[in-house]
């Protein structure tokens, strides 16, 4: 099967001459039942929102509409093929390659269906399509009925009419006598089922891969393509920048952010900034660092390993050798690394911030200033839906990229879950608890922390896919010391990582475990009726735990 490659760069010219095409709005639509081919054109049954639109209710409005008029409903469209059996018709397929022009302008058909002629009237020709069946239709016109539309086998909408409106075509109730009652119950019916096991998807399948291209437009340095089948990534995922906070979420504004100060200068440590591990404020919570103690600092060493038991990442360390976080190479061009203690006990990163006076330069700046390496979101040939990998080279302790969604409450959290499911939302929620137990005031728990969900609203880091033996992890990166609710979620590379190698992380973020402790556990597992019903692990790892969730 042709592939399909994309890159973020590519652009599509705009069409001059282009007449206006009426479309649906989103939110008037309820589901996609079904799909034919109508005169050489893929047609798609909608399932008004309007009037009670609802299975239950017999007199809900639906009608058919070619892609082009279903164009702000993609995801609709898209959700309803990714349904349908496996096994479909051959159809052709062009792919859209990498940094090609797409000029090609995707449409109803050659006629341009739906659309309206400069004079924001429809023409006959026009007629003749959206109003298959007379006093059915009514597009742009005070009656429910016309003389010009020329009557095909099958109706276009039932138990209403269908009006032009200011670019949208919308649904309405009409009490016209001519207009077809069906039972909306039963639809779609066995007659329209038989028509869609032959009818193609082709034209949605290239409207849907078209529209997430649109969407990865504003994401840099990322492509996406797809060697396995024609599906795209889900339409239902909007990319981001940043967090984007939910009701009843709070953070702090980056200019109330603690800055280091005096003795911290640009030109510090061969132009690099900090360099006085015991003096930085930004490391005022940071790894201590036991082989720069001196004989004086051992009964503070002492003290602060006591209080570690009760203050956990908070414990005062103030006077102590601190770790900095990475390791910066003379040549520019190799990139800053983790330092292994970091990369191996995954403890609390902290990074300077934009008030602090080591300037933009600082060897601790790394993971606020954005990915670097170029990502690829690709289709998997083992049946894990999409993953990610890099096109370049990745080194240990390389930084990666952050995880990024919407920053929920608990309750809302748990309010998600309950409408999904947990299992299925669990692979996109991200709890962060790593200060939980260690805020003073006791506020801060596995009940009151927030949750990063990056089902709808993420990154490219949302389709890395789960491994029991992963090439990344996620650590805890802070710009702010002081805010123990909100922080980066980074990924760095635990190994060396070749080019197109799929990056995968364990979303249990468990600790490694030797290969006997790991076929013990498998082998409880399989005996224990608990685990019969639970979501299986298909990484394929040598030590895979069999078990996405425990």
């Amino acid at each position: 099967m042709p592939p399909v490659s994309v890159s973020s760069s590519s652009r599509s010219p705009p069409t001059s001459g282009a007449r206006t095409t009426y479309r649906l709005r989103v939110t008037d639509v309820s589901k996609i039942l079904c799909h034919r081919l109508q005169n050489s054109t893929e047609e798609y049954l909608v399932r008004w929102k309007i009037a009670g639109g609802s299975t239950a209710n017999k007199s809900t409005i639906y009608s058919w509409h070619c892609i082009s008029e279903l164009s702000k409903c993609l995801h609709h469209v898209q959700e309803y093929i990714e349904k349908l059996p496996k096994s479909r018709p051959n159809t052709a397929f062009v792919a859209i390659a990498a940094g090609a022009s797409r000029k090609r302008k995707f449409s109803c058909d050659s006629q341009a269906i739906g659309s309206s002629s400069s004079s924001g009237n429809l023409t006959p020709r026009d007629w003749g399509h959206v109003s298959r069946e007379p006093s059915v239709i009514s597009l742009g016109s005070s009656s429910s009925t016309t003389s010009e539309a020329a009557p095909l086998q099958t109706p276009t909408v039932y138990n209403g009419i269908l009006q032009r409106k200011e670019g949208r075509i919308v649904a309405k109730k009409s009490d016209d006598p001519a207009v077809q009652r069906v039972d909306a119950r039963k639809l779609p019916d066995q007659s329209m089922l038989k028509d869609a096991a032959q009818a193609p998807v082709t034209a949605a399948e290239r409207a849907i891969q078209a529209a997430f291209q649109a969407k990865l437009r504003s994401v840099k340095n990322t492509e996406w393509e797809n060697h396995v089948d024609n599906t795209a990534p889900s339409l239902n995922f909007t990319f981001i920048s940043d967090f984007v906070l939910g009701k009843g979420v709070y953070r702090s504004d980056a200019d109330a952010h603690v800055g280091c100060e005096n003795p911290c200068r640009p030109n510090m440590g061969q132009n690099l900034g900090c360099e006085y591990p015991r003096e930085c404020a930004c490391l005022e919570y940071g790894a201590v660092d036991k082989d720069l103690l001196k004989e004086g600092d051992v009964a503070r060493y002492t003290q602060y390993i006591e209080d570690r038991k009760t203050d956990g990442f908070l414990a005062d360390s103030r006077g102590l050798p601190k770790r900095f976080p990475y390791r910066v190479s003379k040549d520019r061009i190799v990139p800053s690394t983790l330092m292994k203690f970091y990369l191996e006990q995954r403890y609390p990163i902290y990074e300077c911030n934009l008030n602090c006076d080591c300037g933009p330069v600082c060897k601790s700046r790394v993971v606020q200033k954005g990915r670097k390496v170029p990502l690829v979101i690709f289709k998997t040939s083992n049946g894990r839906g999409w993953g990610v990998y890099c096109k370049e080279h990745l080194v240990k302790g390389e930084f990666i990229d952050t995880y990024i969604g919407e920053v929920l409450t608990n309750g809302e959290t748990n309010r998600r879950e309950e409408l999904s499911g947990k299992d299925n939302k669990a692979s996109y929620l991200y709890s962060l608890d790593k200060f939980c137990g260690d805020d003073p005031n006791n506020e801060l728990t596995k009940d009151t922390c927030y949750v990063v969900d990056g089902q709808h609203m993420g990154g490219p880091t949302r389709f890395i896919n789960h491994s029991c033996e992963p090439n990344c992890q996620q650590y805890t990166v802070s710009y702010n010391k002081h805010d123990l609710r909100i922080y980066d979620l980074a990924f760095f590379a635990v190994e060396d990582i070749p080019p197109q190698t799929e990056l995968t992380f364990d979303y249990m973020d468990q600790d490694e475990e030797e290969l006997e402790d790991v076929v013990r556990k498998r082998e409880a597992k399989a005996a224990d009726p608990a685990y019969r019903d639970k979501q299986r692990c298909n990484c394929g790892a040598r030590k895979c735990r069999w078990y996405l969730w425990e």
